[in-house]
């Protein structure tokens, strides 16, 4: 374990900073905010376990006892913020609300576009004083200020997986698709359909397989084995059988009702 002292002094507000196995404890009279950016940073902050990787960062309040380490490496962008005076220059009116976000220890998830400008900053020149000072500001009001609701801002973009899952319906789809199309890591978005639609990702894949085959059966006079083709099963007597499970009835069935 290494234990590195209390830091006073910080050379840049932003900087990319490799972590590995070697297990980091330590505080500091600054809040700081770390940014996953590639791996997975295993953090605890005031006895508080999480885990920074793409699309989430850990907040660690002034003088919060933190420790991070990660067995397979990792890449983070940091923001050592500097005091509350430039807190308040750069925030504005958003200061009491970006106080507030500092104030807390743990992690938190980033929205689709608040992970994009994560990225577009730190592939920029962080040893510019001005582009480093005005990207931080830039990053702490995205998180800081009022805008979106947050149960908005993290809902998942349904209509747009619903239209991907149609045009790719015969062929497999994986949860790391879905994942991308989010803009989340696959345990993130696992998490998140959880919450929102109470299914997994590939129940909400099957489930909408299926209503899309009902839909054909319904509207067209394909063979029931080239829409099971369609809809992604390899057999009409699997389509069948888990149409049967979904709706309680058979294409059979179905077609002759429409009829």
């Amino acid at each position: 374990m290494a234990t590195c002292p209390e830091v006073t002094v910080m050379h840049s507000i932003l900087s990319l900073r490799q972590y590995n196995h070697d297990l980091l404890v330590h505080s500091h009279s600054h809040a700081q905010l770390v940014f996953g950016l590639s791996g997975r940073l295993e953090f605890e902050v005031d006895g508080r376990g999480a885990q920074v990787e793409r699309q989430t960062l850990a907040v660690v309040p002034p003088e919060a006892q933190h420790a991070c380490g990660s067995p397979g490496g990792s890449l983070c962008l940091v923001v050592d913020v500097p005091d509350d005076d430039w807190l308040r220059h750069t925030l504005g009116r958003h200061f009491d609300a970006g106080r507030r976000l500092l104030e807390r220890p743990g992690a938190l998830d980033l929205n689709p576009a608040q992970s994009q400008l994560v990225s577009w900053i730190a592939a920029s020149p962080l040893g510019d004083e001005v582009i480093s000072g005005q990207s931080a500001g830039l990053l702490l009001a995205s998180l800081a200020a009022p805008g979106v609701p947050e149960q908005m801002a993290s809902a998942l973009p349904l209509a747009s997986l619903d239209a991907h899952i149609d045009q790719h319906a015969a062929h497999p789809l994986q949860v790391a698709d879905l994942a991308r199309l989010c803009g989340l890591s696959v345990a993130r978005v696992h998490a998140r359909f959880l919450a929102e639609t109470g299914q997994t990702p590939m129940d909400y894949v099957r489930a909408r397989r299926l209503r899309l085959g009902r839909q054909l059966l319904l509207e067209s006079r394909l063979a029931v084995g080239e829409i099971a083709a369609r809809v992604g099963y390899s057999s009409q007597s699997a389509f069948t059988a888990a149409l049967s499970r979904e709706f309680g009835v058979t294409p059979r069935a179905l077609r002759s009702g429409r009829e």
